[in-house]
């Protein structure tokens, strides 16, 4: 197997990690877990709590032991696009050294939201954060992919998914914002808030055809390929599920905290889509190696 094969495996890897860290941290929010482990980066001053395990523990516990493995495992993919970088993918060596600072932000949010007690804006900077590096990772991923598109395409063409990729994000940051200010309990309780949930609601409109838009245009192009038309299918299946999802949550008024964690988990999931939609899109217009790239180097 080759180094790029071999980091290909490792790329596809750290996306479901990150989805499983986007959604686990949704379920320590709902469960509010959030400080179940008082301090950092120990859990009760040790690494494995064992008297005080319970589910609220394990729950903030096993994200922050999902979160160390991503940042490990994205540590690794650096050095080992510096050391292979003759045999690797220009672009690879700056898109890693540009998800280690992710993740180290992320890291320092992680403690800023335990140190703070849950401020809002830590809290959500630190979900805005996680699905930036889920989007940057998935495109990576796909850039490292030997199926790649068959043909070259408009530098158009290659941009078009980082539209409703920007548009999606944006929409998940605003329902973090919503979410880590308890806004729905908040409008429903006192009427308080009630703007924050609106413009939520809002943003779904065209985060929602944005994404059916590009799986009209996948189908549609010239410049597709199978498995991108198959991505962009999902993507609006994934759309279609986020929309009843987010209906049911408010309908009944957070008491189901399943559907609020299922609303999370399908939110990554769709940033994971666009993200790989982006990373085919680029690299059909750029080519597999030779896509702009952050120049690293090292003696």
């Amino acid at each position: 197997m080759s180094l790029a094969s071999s980091l290909k495996v490792l790329t596809s890897h750290l996306v479901v990690a990150l989805i499983a860290l986007v959604a686990i941290g949704g379920a320590t929010r709902v469960m509010e877990a959030g400080l179940a482990c008082p301090d950092w980066p120990l859990c009760y001053g040790v690494l494995l709590p064992g008297r005080q395990m319970n589910a609220r523990v394990f729950l903030e516990w096993f994200h922050r032991l999902d979160a160390f493995l991503v940042g490990l495992a994205l540590l690794a993919l650096l050095l080992a696009s510096v050391l292979g970088r003759r045999h690797l993918p220009s672009w690879l060596p700056g898109l890693s050294l540009l998800s280690v600072t992710l993740v180290a932000l992320q890291g320092i949010l992680g403690a800023l939201t335990v140190t703070g007690l849950l401020a809002a804006p830590t809290v959500t900077a630190h979900l805005a954060t996680a699905l930036v590096l889920l989007l940057l990772v998935s495109g990576l991923d796909q850039g490292l992919t030997e199926n790649g598109p068959s043909q070259a395409s408009p530098v158009w063409w290659g941009l078009l998914p980082l539209l409703p990729a920007a548009i999606v994000l944006a929409q998940c940051v605003l329902g973090g914002a919503m979410a880590s200010q308890w806004a729905v309990d908040h409008c429903f309780d006192s009427g308080s808030q009630c703007d924050l949930v609106w413009r939520h609601r809002q943003l779904a409109g065209p985060a929602a055809l944005s994404m059916l838009a590009l799986a009209a245009a996948q189908w549609l192009s010239p410049w597709s390929d199978p498995l991108s038309r198959g991505l962009a299918s999902g993507g609006a299946g994934l759309v279609g599920l986020q929309v009843v999802l987010g209906l049911l949550t408010l309908q009944a008024q957070l008491e189901w905290p399943w559907l609020t964690v299922g609303h999370q988990l399908v939110a990554a999931l769709l940033v994971a889509t666009l993200g790989a939609l982006s990373g085919r899109g680029l690299r059909s217009v750029f080519g597999r190696s030779s896509l702009p790239s952050l120049k690293v180097t090292c003696g």
